[in-house]
């Protein structure tokens, strides 16, 4: 009984929420010239209007399953459809647009977030969404800097919210309790006109801020079309039954499964659920330890599917679906997406970059002299985002001449796949006229059997410009010297890329998304000056002390 019950918990955490997405499209209905969109056309002539434009056409079938039962598009449509005239009537917008004004919301993974999020477009807003994590010092900067001008919320979380905009003065609508779980009328007011909703702003996301401050992340119906709708609606689109999350996620899945599913015949039904119920198990946000993505391919019988995306482009590269993954690499473009490998050009004249290579998903061509040389990662495509919200400069110097995306991150094309190197400001370290890759450097480390996370940052000094240092949490139980972890080391790693330096803590600080702020740690550990730049300070050889 309790192992049933403990398996029976562990499902649930991959599956929580299921989302039921039509395979066909019903019949068409016959449409008149300017009609409202709640008269539901089957067809839309603007390919990048938001998906709550053909919801009606699906009427009573099921759109979503959550913990309150089961949603029909048609109740998803109307609880949207009121709530933004509750949005238009606070705006006091007797128009029925917001005219892009911001409307952030935060909301539980549940019905009430697609509510919201719809409920923003359908009064011609740009949907901010909130995170229930976010301090509220934070909540309190992406509802300031985003100048929303109403804020939504979900039920239980109106005492969170309620002193972040009394301090902001701004309006806090709160979600109906009708939105979760009762059917769903036609409002006898108001509609939702046709527009072209190609180039209207959508949604603003924030970065993680793992360089600096979030930047609010500005797309339009036409990038978000391009990254999800039209694989989620297609008419070939399977049931969903995918599981994402970042290494991080994994790797504390897998703790839990060491410490609790000890018995062979619990783990070979672990193995058979994850098997038989799921199709597809996805890591990003951060790299993917080698150990980490063999060790859940043991677990589960699932090689995960590595691939990258930004915030501002949303997906770009990714391994095949169905063919062999390499594990470490990013894969190749996705359909729609060019990327170019470049670096700056030395010569000042003409083009300010040097091409390296440049690929879209049937072929990369690189230029001769240049293979397998590291630059930095540009992108172009339906999907790269509109502009860095309210920041103008950051926003020019975020795209080239030519308009493409700079994605400060150093990749290399070699063996017919895209690798990515790290940030170019924090994961590139320079040492001694060596450029090391801090990702490289991390991955290898992990294999050691006594570390079981890592974070390699580049600390100044003044000999050799920056020296190689590792931030370690160790197996309980288990101790490491820099000596002991140099002798191992050097069996893998250049001489360069030894670390010069070992810092052992007790856990390294990881945001929300499972990334280290390498920035934070070095304020953390060299306060002053961010280093001490002594000549020869970078060698201790005695087991260290664990870093507070």
């Amino acid at each position: 009984m309790s192992i049933g019950v403990t398996l029976g918990h562990l499902a649930m955490s991959f599956w929580r929420l299921r989302c039921a997405v039509a395979s066909r499209w019903p019949t068409p209905l016959r449409r008149g010239g300017s009609s409202p969109l709640h008269t539901a056309p089957a067809a839309c002539p603007d390919k990048s209007a938001p998906v709550f434009t053909r919801a009606l056409a699906f009427g009573d079938r099921i759109a979503l399953v959550d913990q309150y039962g089961h949603h029909t598009y048609k109740d998803l449509y109307y609880h949207s459809l009121r709530l933004s005239q509750e949005v238009c009537r606070l705006r006091e917008c007797t128009g029925g647009d917001l005219q892009e004004e911001r409307v952030s919301f935060l909301c539980s993974n549940d019905v009430s977030y697609v509510v919201a999020q719809w409920a923003s477009w359908m009064s011609g807003g740009i949907a901010v969404p909130l995170y229930k994590k976010h301090p509220p010092a934070e909540l309190e900067y992406f509802i300031r800097d985003s100048r929303s001008s109403v804020v939504l919320a979900g039920q239980e979380y109106m005492e969170l919210l309620r002193p972040v905009v009394k301090k902001l003065g701004v309006p806090l609508l709160p979600l109906s309790s009708t939105v979760y779980g009762a059917a769903a009328e036609e409002p006898g007011e108001g509609k939702v006109w046709e527009q072209n909703w190609r180039d209207r702003g959508a949604m603003i996301m924030y970065t993680s801020g793992t360089t600096g401050r979030p930047k609010g992340v500005l797309s339009t119906h036409h990038n978000i079309r391009a990254m999800v709708w039209e694989k989620l609606l297609g008419c070939e689109t399977p049931r969903i039954n995918v599981f994402m999350a970042v290494p991080t996620i994994y790797a504390k899945l897998m703790d839990y499964y060491d410490r609790h599913f000890t018995q062979p015949h619990v783990q070979d039904f672990v193995r058979a659920v994850c098997e038989e119920r799921i199709r597809l198990m996805v890591s990003g946000s951060a790299a993917l330890p080698l150990p980490v993505l063999e060790k859940w391919q043991s677990i589960t019988g699932h090689t995960l599917l590595e691939r990258y995306g930004m915030t501002e482009i949303g997906m770009a590269l990714s391994n095949p679906l169905t063919t062999v993954r390499v594990p470490g690499s990013v894969g190749t473009p996705l359909p729609g997406v060019e990327v170019r490998i470049v670096s700056e050009n030395p010569k000042k004249e003409g083009c300010p970059y040097v091409l390296h290579a440049e690929g879209n998903e049937k072929e990369t061509q690189v230029t001769p002299g240049f293979k397998e040389k590291e630059g930095e990662l540009l992108v172009r495509g339906p999907s790269v985002f509109r502009e860095y919200w309210d920041k103008p400069e950051e926003t020019r110097q975020a795209f080239t001449w030519d308009g493409w995306f700079k994605t400060g991150d150093t990749a290399v094309f070699k063996d017919g796949m895209y690798w990515i190197r790290g940030r170019t400001s924090v994961d590139i370290i320079k040492s001694g006229g060596y450029k090391i890759s801090a990702l490289e450097v991390e991955r290898l480390l992990l294999t050691h059997p006594s570390i079981t996370d890592v974070a390699v940052i580049g600390v100044p000094d003044m000999t050799w410009g920056q020296r190689v240092t590792a931030v370690v949490t160790l197996q309980e139980g288990h101790s490491l010297s820099h000596r002991e972890l140099k002798e191992w080391a050097r069996g893998f790693l250049a001489p360069y890329a030894v670390p010069s330096e070992l810092l052992l803590v007790d856990e390294i600080p990881r945001n929300q998304m499972g990334k280290i702020n390498k920035r934070d740690l070095l304020r953390q550990f060299y306060p002053s000056n961010q280093g001490d730049l002594r000549p020869g300070a970078s060698e201790p050889d005695s087991p260290l002390p664990r870093a507070p």
